[in-house]
């Protein structure tokens, strides 16, 4: 199943994705569940496939995305977690993931601009799978991790590069509002499988600049579930942006930074397209 969460006009809904409709499960069941992230936490997902026969089906082209999950309690990053970036960065092998946050208002949905902040032009792309949690839990076990997840999504973890090295805390440059797309949907386990082989592509204006498996990261997903639970609670609709391949715009000679009228899009073998326009800030 393909859930997202979209406007219908100016209203906030959330449904799920057929083709290329989109049916609105918010007007039949929004007084119990309002929002996706309430869906999850209920594991209401029987619920959701009882109203998907009664609900109205929208063409997707006439809905505004919302990032798949536009309030998540937290959004963890798993920084450098393919071995090619960690070796373009000079950063050193580490023991454990390193993790740092984002805000829920740094993320953008699907077919909408990132934006460039005035005080930067060093914007830069980074294509992810990023994980949904569905159970919460505290200090879960590697074997138990994968029963905590209620799907997955493309993420592009967009960087004010500048900004985030202006000390060794990645937050300010993590940060910047509608800098991060989310979307266009996440897709649930039984749906997508095994996620160890995905093929991960960013591409900007068609040219592909990032391309790697999934089971090519440094710390893999029980890992980082196991890592996270340890000094938080994960909580239904928490976010995992589990990492970026080599290949980021700061680390190219010369440097690829993205620009207003920019097309980014990170692609995940069955999972989907997940494309940005890039504008700069108003």
């Amino acid at each position: 199943m393909k859930l997202a969460s979209f406007q219908i006009g100016r209203k906030p809904t959330w449904g799920v994705i057929e083709g290329d409709d989109a049916l609105d499960i918010g007007a039949i069941l929004g007084e119990r569940y309002p929002d996706l992230k309430s869906v999850i936490a209920a594991n209401a997902l029987s619920a959701v496939r009882d109203a998907a026969g009664k609900a109205k089906r929208i063409p997707t082209a006439d809905i505004t995305w919302l990032p798949v999950i536009p309030n998540p309690d937290k959004i963890l990053c798993i920084g450098l977690n393919y071995e090619m970036h960690r070796k373009e960065t000079g950063r050193a092998e580490v023991d454990n993931p390193t993790v740092f946050g984002r805000f829920a208002n740094s993320q953008t949905g699907h077919l909408t601009n990132i934006i460039r902040p005035k005080v930067s032009t060093h914007l830069d792309f980074e294509g992810e799978l990023a994980i949904i949690i569905g159970k919460p839990g505290r200090h879960i076990t590697q074997a138990d991790a994968w029963s905590h997840i209620a799907g997955y999504a493309c993420y592009n973890e967009g960087s004010v590069r500048d900004f985030q090295r202006h000390t060794h805390q990645f937050t300010p440059g993590k940060n910047f509002p509608e800098t991060g797309g989310f979307g266009p949907w996440m897709m649930t386990p039984d749906e997508l499988g095994d996620v160890a082989p995905l093929r991960l592509q960013t591409r900007v204006n068609g040219q592909v600049v990032q391309d790697a498996t999934i089971d090519q990261m440094i710390f893999d997903i029980p890992r980082q579930i196991e890592y996270c639970s340890s000094f938080t609670r994960l909580e239904p609709g928490d976010v995992i942006a589990t990492g970026t391949p080599g290949g980021v715009g700061a680390k190219r000679t010369p440097p690829l930074w993205l620009k207003p009228g920019d097309i980014v899009e990170v692609e995940i073998d069955r999972l989907g397209v997940l494309r940005n326009g890039v504008a700069d800030e108003a």
